[in-house]
């Protein structure tokens, strides 16, 4: 990427950080963070009143690719976000809780 994105690992994560989850419906369905706020990486730019305008956003997806282009966009236009490297995959690789809608066992996909 030309510019460099802000980045952090799983593991360096602070305590209370505000994620946001760009993944699709079914991928978020699938399994997320618990207390994740998720707008899918399409919806973003007509989702912008939804996100909290004090927060510094850690921005995650499946792996960290999305991730990373929303995180460079939030950054372009006013927002403090950090992108997560590794995503979700990281994220229950490392053992984190991972929470699914409809009452299905949670997973990553």
């Amino acid at each position: 990427m030309p510019n460099s994105v802000p980045t952090v690992t799983v593991p360096d994560l602070p305590n209370g950080a505000t994620l946001l989850d760009v993944r699709e419906p079914d991928e978020w369905n699938a399994g997320h963070a618990p207390g994740a706020l998720h707008i899918p990486m399409g919806e973003l730019a007509e989702r912008l009143d939804d996100l909290p305008p004090d927060a510094h956003l850690y921005v995650i997806c499946r792996s960290g690719g999305r991730s990373a282009r929303v995180t460079q966009y939030l950054n372009a236009n006013g927002w403090d976000a950090t992108n997560v490297d590794g995503g979700m995959q990281s994220w229950d690789a490392l053992g984190h809780q991972v929470v699914a809608e409809g009452g299905a066992d949670p997973q990553v996909i």
